[in-house]
């Protein structure tokens, strides 16, 4: 079986959390935020599990499945909190967050 060279690899999980956190001071959407984080999330756990590949240990593995349970929680809680903002405001914008703290 071969096996995609390491470089290549953490150079694509480096393109792809950059791309996310990109995306994330960009956008001003907080949908838009919520998945870039979520791009930078899964660029990590590529990482790992390229670097438990090349080392020939679970512990990649193991750290990736954390890294998913942890984007699940925050996915749900994320999106709870943008339907409150959205019935609160009426907008996705986060700079209309701003207006409430008044």
């Amino acid at each position: 079986m071969s096996t995609a060279p390491l470089e290549a690899a953490l150079l694509l999980a480096g393109i792809l959390f950059m791309l996310g956190l990109v995306g994330l001071l960009v956008r001003r959407n907080i949908i838009f935020m919520l998945i870039s984080v979520e791009i930078m999330l899964n660029a990590a756990g590529l990482a790992f599990i390229v670097a438990g590949t090349r080392w020939v240990q679970p512990d990649g593995q193991v750290m990736f499945i954390f890294i998913l349970t942890m984007a699940a929680a925050e996915v749900a809680v994320g999106l709870a909190l943008i339907l409150q903002l959205y019935y609160q405001l009426k907008t996705l914008d986060s700079d209309a967050v701003n207006f409430m703290k008044g």
